[in-house]
């Protein structure tokens, strides 16, 4: 299972990112799916398995622009979200 973090700041959202790869997990930069509404275009996918992490680095930075974690599963009709 992977997770989503959504920022509506392109800036944050790469710099959550980097901080994870810093620590040697992997991430990707994907689209931020319609079903999330408004945000700033890109989000950070990663496993679940680093998931308790993830909120350590979120707890620790001043982030302004965090919208959320979302259980991220795409199926053939499309992509479904939710917020953990």
């Amino acid at each position: 299972m992977d997770v989503i973090a959504i920022f509506s700041s392109r800036n944050e959202t790469l710099y959550f990112s980097r901080l994870l790869q810093d620590s040697s997990f992997y991430t990707q930069i994907i689209n931020t799916p319609k079903e999330a509404g408004k945000a700033c275009g890109i989000s950070v996918k990663f496993s679940y398995n680093i998931f308790p992490y993830a909120k350590n680095i979120i707890n620790s930075k001043p982030f302004r622009t965090f919208v959320g974690f979302f259980k991220y599963n795409k199926t053939l009709s499309g992509v479904s979200l939710e917020r953990l």
